[in-house]
């Protein structure tokens, strides 16, 4: 499998990841979740006035989120690797990170797999949310993080 990823920036913040922190965290994804061709992918990271744009757009929803997927459908016939886009909103992270007692490198980390995951078709409506969440908490911990959705979400 190969991936080609296009990080985004769009916005300056000092304490970002960096590419190869993105790249690492969504190739384990993919491979946690068994996905073996090649792949590409946008990874944009935003400021909360476009994060709530798009959630309040494609969504419905108001306010700024932390995290938004957009899978590719590819029309019938048409061989793509292109899986989508994840769009992680930086402030938002922060807080929750701050707020939930999280480093926000484990925090980013949860955010981009759980992103890639939904690209995948992972979902956590009600019959999905269980599979989904086990799928990050192994991929997190092969990367050396503890449980996101654990009491206390301390790093490994």
């Amino acid at each position: 499998m190969t991936l080609e990823l296009d990080l985004q920036i769009a916005l300056e913040m000092p304490g970002l990841p960096g590419e190869a922190d993105f790249r690492r965290w969504t190739e384990a994804a993919l491979a946690g979740a068994d996905y073996s061709k090649d792949a590409e992918l946008t990874l944009r990271v935003v400021n909360e006035a476009e994060i709530t744009a798009l959630n309040e757009t494609y969504r419905h929803k108001q306010g700024p989120t932390n995290v938004l997927s957009f899978p590719f459908d590819a029309p019938p016939g048409v061989e793509s690797a292109l899986l989508g886009d994840v769009v992680i909103c930086a402030p938002v992270v922060l807080r929750e990170a701050v707020s939930q007692e999280k480093s926000p490198e484990a925090h980013w980390a949860h955010l981009t797999v759980h992103g890639v995951l939904h690209l995948l078709g992972y979902d956590h409506d009600e019959a999905q949310a269980d599979i989904m969440e086990s799928l990050e908490i192994r991929i997190l911990s092969d990367l050396g993080y503890a449980d996101p959705y654990g009491d206390p979400p301390d790093r490994l």
